[in-house]
């Protein structure tokens, strides 16, 4: 029989995969999502957004179900025994502005996210294969065949690992991931329903730093149409040789032994794993025609609620680029996301570990701006262009992440959203040239302080790609990164 055959190849239905399909589905790209297990993670393992990947959700269309199946950070509560004690808040709270519109962090359950992203997928024509275990791939100059468990096979123009830390296909190309173990000591996480009697009120992230055996944190999760109130339980453990429980009778056990809870009050566990937190990832993150995304390139410490947002946002970067390429643009614009991706998983991993650290005590000390993501950007990568001299230290460059703001009757995230480049003058600048409309839009507004003046080139994806005092020269940019040969360009 013959093979059946797709453009992009996903492996893995996590929040990685699922968005990258989503977004290549809305570029007009045909991708195939295979998925080992027999239906989407059941767990909120990943249960933050930050405001960068808010961004990256309302310009893919699905932020306002995220905010639907979720909620913001509740205050900490710190426990003395059966007593409370301190509150504060983990996350600096901030203020929206025009310029950063999402300004918190959200907290929503990652099974939730899926379910959207999943959603979306769908409302694009897309679907995914479960319970599709790949066996083995082999590349050549024009695709990948994939080959999977039940003897079946598909042929792709390129394949995208989004298979998690333990990735069947980083393991088949041979690719290492090395790292550290960030701390020694076991964790165990899972996802518990509590009665209604249950002492423990559902307004605060509870924290028993100096529980027996471990600290333990308990943090409220938005309701889902279940009985009673869902939590997320991690709880570390300090016998570096311990074998945690995830057995719905161990978890309930560990709760009364640490917290006021009694194994009465726990209702349901839904969910629980163990771990032990490493920093790791892979010196590449491309090889042939086969790209690793998210934890198969990049695992973290859970610390900072950083390893689902870069995930997605390696997917955010990855698909614009191949979509661009399956469309006639150049090759080498697929060798940028390893370029511009890599640093930065390099950078989160330091960061994760370094937080994770410090909250050695048991205690999460706060965070602020540093797990936003807002600050990601790629100056020095080959696709960016600035071509203004003379800047101010703190002007917006090429490079960094457009912002948000409403001018002249024009939301910028608006202009931006969708499959194409956004061609922005800002203030009286001379006449900008004549583009393809359908992959290069253009936009016109008056001097905003984000931005001063002049020309700017949004990719895809939300950065500043050229900019210029005119838009002298963004056609010769154009020609060179393929925009226009296509939807995706």
């Amino acid at each position: 029989m013959p093979v059946p055959t797709t453009d992009v190849l996903v492996v893995g239905a996590g929040p990685t995969g699922l968005f990258l399909a989503a977004d290549l589905a809305r570029r007009g790209v045909r991708a195939s999502v295979v998925e080992r297990a027999d239906s989407l993670f059941p767990g909120s393992r990943g249960k933050g957004l930050q405001p960068r990947t808010q961004e990256v959700l309302y310009d893919l269309g699905v932020l306002d179900e995220i905010y639907a199946a979720g909620t913001t950070y509740p205050t900490m509560l710190a426990w003395k025994g059966d007593e409370p004690d301190q509150e504060w808040d983990m996350v600096k709270r901030g203020e929206p502005t025009e310029q950063v519109p999402f300004a918190d962090g959200w907290l929503i359950p990652q099974t939730r996210t899926q379910a959207v992203l999943y959603a979306r997928l769908r409302e694009l024509g897309g679907e995914v294969r479960f319970g599709a275990g790949l066996t083995g791939l082999e590349q050549d100059a024009d695709g990948v065949t994939a080959r999977f468990e039940d003897g079946t096979a598909v042929r792709a123009r390129y394949l995208v690992a989004a298979d998690g830390g333990r990735s069947t296909v980083r393991k088949t190309l041979g690719i290492a991931m090395t790292g550290e173990t960030v701390d020694p000591k076991p964790m165990l996480v899972a996802d518990v329903r509590i009665t209604p009697g249950a002492p423990v009120p559902d307004t605060h992230w509870h924290i028993w730093p100096k529980a027996q055996d471990g600290g333990v944190a308990f943090c409220p999760l938005p309701p889902d149409g279940g009985e009673g109130r869902l939590f997320q339980l991690a709880a570390q453990f300090t016998d570096e040789s311990a074998v945690p429980d995830t057995s719905p009778a161990g978890v309930a056990k560990l709760l009364a032994t640490r917290t006021p809870l009694r194994e009465e009050h726990i209702a349901e566990v839904v969910w629980a794993s163990d771990f032990r937190a490493r920093a790791a990832m892979t010196d590449r993150f491309r090889e042939g025609r086969v790209f690793l995304a998210g934890d198969a390139a990049h695992i973290h410490s859970p610390a900072g609620g950083q390893g689902l947002n870069t995930s997605v946002q390696d997917a955010y970067n990855l698909a614009w680029k191949l979509a661009a390429v399956l469309s006639g643009g150049p090759e080498w614009l697929l060798d940028t996301y390893e370029e511009e991706r890599l640093p930065v998983a390099a950078d989160i991993l330091g960061l994760s570990t370094r937080i994770h650290r410090a909250n050695a005590d048991g205690r999460p000390a706060q965070r602020g701006e540093e797990v936003q993501q807002l600050g990601i950007g790629y100056r020095d990568a080959k696709l960016t262009r600035e071509t203004r001299t003379g800047l101010a230290d703190d002007a917006l460059r090429a490079g960094d992440r457009a912002p948000d703001g409403h001018r002249g009757g024009t939301r910028l995230f608006d202009v931006f959203r969708g499959p194409h480049w956004t061609l922005l003058a800002v203030g009286e600048v001379p006449a900008l040239p004549p583009l393809q409309e359908e992959s290069i839009r253009t936009a016109r507004i008056p001097a905003y302080e984000a931005y001063g003046t002049g020309v700017f080139l949004v990719r895809p994806d939300g950065y500043v790609g050229w900019a210029g005092e005119t838009a002298r020269g963004v056609e010769t940019y154009l020609r060179e990164v393929g925009a226009g040969a296509g939807s995706g360009g």
